[in-house]
């Protein structure tokens, strides 16, 4: 069935735009491209494995990490979870006993602390905001409560750093997809403002887990809508602009008489 959707007056095609801006766009897509696959390995690195289970990333790790095991500590969840592979099996199987033995401050000082300073201080000294500092007793009782999943102050927290910094990915990607030629018309706007009404929907769902578990389903489901749209449009923008050709039939509005210098 030929397409009639007339083009807009001001649309253009990547074949059109000068060789710069295509090069351009490249290069912002090859960065983008990187950052979101080790986005998605850290996601996995960071949230997988807290059942207890294999290190695929399940419905349970979703509700764990919003709301606690409800069980032990959260440096038990830690060390149980994603920190596994850190720790030699002693010496973690020593710092849960610790934990359920009371944490104690003296045996923190003799048999934790070395171990503490040995295998976590180096990212765990407080430097960085996203992870809990566990230097000192003091810091490291706090993570010895019982586990109640991420707080809201924490939540509120990666929220706007979420918010701000993925509206930014996904305008600079839904910019440049702009430019494909793709019908039906709506389609083209669906999968632009796809990954926004999925951000929105991921960061509240972490709040509502807290109240609801089932909504742990709406947070995996509104991630992977983001991953595919940012896919879609990533592959879609690479590849009509290097070797997509507009078809023939496509009936072109009357450009500028006269060309201009760019």
């Amino acid at each position: 069935m030929k397409n009639t959707d007339p083009l807009h007056q001001l649309y253009t095609h990547y074949s059109e735009l000068p060789y710069s801006q295509r090069v351009l766009y490249t290069c912002a897509l090859l960065v983008l491209g990187l950052a979101y696959v080790f986005a998605i390995i850290y996601l996995f690195h960071s949230y997988s494995g807290r059942d207890g289970g294999t290190n695929t990333l399940t419905y349970e790790d979703i509700v764990i990490a919003y709301t606690g095991t409800g069980k032990g500590s959260r440096l038990e969840a830690a060390l149980r979870g994603p920190m596994a592979s850190m720790l030699p099996a002693d010496e973690s199987s020593s710092v849960i006993s610790w934990v359920a033995e009371g944490a104690n401050q003296e045996k923190y000082e003799q048999a934790v602390k070395p171990i503490l300073d040995k295998r976590c201080m180096s990212c765990h000294d407080g430097s960085n905001p996203h992870l809990p500092n566990l230097g000192g007793y003091d810091n490291l009782k706090k993570v010895t409560e019982k586990d109640t999943g991420t707080d809201i102050f924490t939540l509120v927290r990666v929220s706007h750093i979420h918010l701000f910094g993925l509206t930014f990915v996904f305008f600079i990607m839904g910019l440049m997809f702009s430019h494909a030629y793709l019908r039906p018309v709506w389609l083209k706007c669906t999968i632009v403002a796809l990954p926004f009404f999925c951000l929105v929907l991921d960061v509240s769902s972490w709040y509502f887990t807290k109240l609801y578990h089932p909504f742990a389903w709406v947070v995996m489901f509104a991630g992977g809508g983001m991953g595919m749209s940012f896919a879609f449009m990533w592959f879609t923008t690479m590849y009509q602009l290097w070797f997509y050709k507009l078809p023939d039939t496509v009936e072109r509005l009357e450009r500028r008489s006269t060309p201009t210098m760019v």
